[in-house]
């Protein structure tokens, strides 16, 4: 292993050093080819060179590559959140442009409190998530996650404002005999229950991820489910904020995740697949009727970063969209997200250490238990996912395990989110390279 002056997340980590992309697979400094299964962290949402958007970039880069946006505007920037605007609901067209997605969740808490400020409404204060979401590693959208593991060392240092319910994870969680439609119904009113017990008039908003990402391992909600979270925000005049910087931007087969739950949030955010890994960049967008409140108040959301509305990001991000729009890829999301899934379905639903295969679209998660009767999980000291995550680079494949998937300690699961451009034979080798990660993972731990 090579000295480092680099400030590594595993410190001691002795990581291949990539030199090359080509589609869906990556391309290390000795030759090996991995194919991208994950996306990174369901980031590179059209593989690794695409052209099109390069050249985006490039082209931008000629023209001017930043200017303060306390100065100017770009035409880059305009044209992105046009765009943005024409894709979601007619109700949320006010689009602010940052750099990744923990700074979108930072200007959407921001942007819930300063509005009611502006509304006459000072006294609400209070934020309410779920646990087991992510939201982000700035302090305030930490705070406002439900990340056990992720929160515990800064616990010191969050905000006591910020309060959680439980998850909807219905395989996990539902009692013996109770249908999705009423666990639904019986997670969702936990909303209102501490709406009531925080008082209405303290609350400012209610933060979900449509599919939960990287901490439960692609869970989405039951049916019925944000149907009633919209009901209870809408009776106590709070804020719902849906949270898709991991699964939207196409990832689940239509470009907001949130048009599969028939409701509209009041804000949304997006990153990782926005920029596709071309480019960092992250998108807060507000509904008309929150961005009046501003405008017709004091004029100013005191909020900003020196790299918001960077025009080469945008002209990149446009980009990715006229890519997808371009060549249907939500098409091609939809149908290899069908594949995708039955393939799981074939390989791994009778194997007896996978509890659970759930997702949407080309996201998709995978369960792991030492007991597929009693879903009891591996103990966390064995780190399975950890493991496969090693196995799996071995194989030649990079897929996205983590750990803490029951309660932030325990639970271990497999994301797989991979490029939109994928076709038969790329799920074919990933199923493949992902079999024999996870049984070698096995008969390391000792079980198999």
């Amino acid at each position: 292993m090579k000295d480092s002056y680099i400030f590594a997340r595993q410190i001691g980590a002795d990581l291949p050093t990539i030199s090359g992309g080509d589609g869906v697979w990556l391309i290390d400094s000795d030759g090996k080819y991995y194919i991208d299964a994950s996306g990174g962290a369901a980031v590179s949402s059209l593989g690794h060179s695409n052209q099109y958007v390069i050249n985006a970039a490039k082209a931008q880069l000629d023209k001017i590559a930043y200017a303060h946006t306390g100065f100017f505007t770009s035409d880059a920037a305009e044209k992105l959140a046009d765009k943005l605007a024409s894709l979601a609901p007619k109700e949320l067209n006010r689009i602010y442009l940052v750099s990744g997605g923990s700074e979108a969740v930072e200007a959407a808490i921001k942007l819930a409190r300063q509005y009611f400020l502006e509304i006459g409404e000072p006294e609400r204060k209070y934020i309410i998530s779920r646990w087991q979401s992510y939201h982000g590693n700035t302090l305030g959208a930490l705070a406002t996650g439900g990340n056990r593991w992720r929160r515990a060392q800064f616990e010191p240092l969050l905000s006591a404002n910020m309060f959680q319910i439980d998850a909807c994870h219905y395989w996990r969680f539902a009692r013996k005999g109770e249908s999705e439609y009423d666990y639904g119904q019986r997670v969702a009113n936990q909303l209102e229950e501490k709406i009531l017990q925080l008082g209405a008039e303290n609350v400012v908003g209610f933060f979900a991820e449509p599919i939960v990402g990287a901490t439960m391992g692609a869970v989405p909600a039951v049916r019925g489910y944000f149907r009633r979270i919209r009901q209870i925000c809408d009776k106590y005049g709070i804020l719902l904020i849906f949270d898709e910087v991991m699964c939207g931007a196409g990832r689940t087969g239509t470009f907001f995740a949130s048009e599969q739950e028939d409701i509209v949030p009041d804000i949304v955010t997006l990153a990782k697949g926005l920029g596709a890994g071309v480019q960092p960049i992250g998108a807060m967008i507000s509904s008309d009727k929150i961005y009046q409140a501003i405008r017709k108040g004091s004029g100013f959301f005191q909020h900003g970063h020196t790299y918001m509305g960077h025009p080469v990001a945008a002209a990149t991000a446009l980009a990715v969209i006229e890519e997808i729009e371009h060549n249907n890829l939500l098409d091609n999301v939809k149908k290899m997200g069908a594949k995708l899934y039955a393939a799981l379905n074939e390989k791994f639903a009778q194997h007896p250490y996978i509890g659970n295969i759930r997702g949407r679209g080309l996201f998709w998660g995978l369960e792991l238990v030492a007991n597929r009767e009693s879903k009891e999980p591996f103990d966390p000291s064995l780190g399975l996912n950890k493991i496969i995550k090693a196995a799996a680079m071995q194989e030649g494949m990079v897929c996205y395990p983590f750990g803490g998937t029951v309660d932030g300690k325990i639970g271990d699961h497999i994301l797989l989110a991979p490029p939109f451009i994928i076709n038969e034979e790329h799920i074919e080798i990933i199923i493949d390279r992902l079999d024999r990660a996870i049984n070698s993972s096995l008969e390391k731990i000792g079980v198999l």
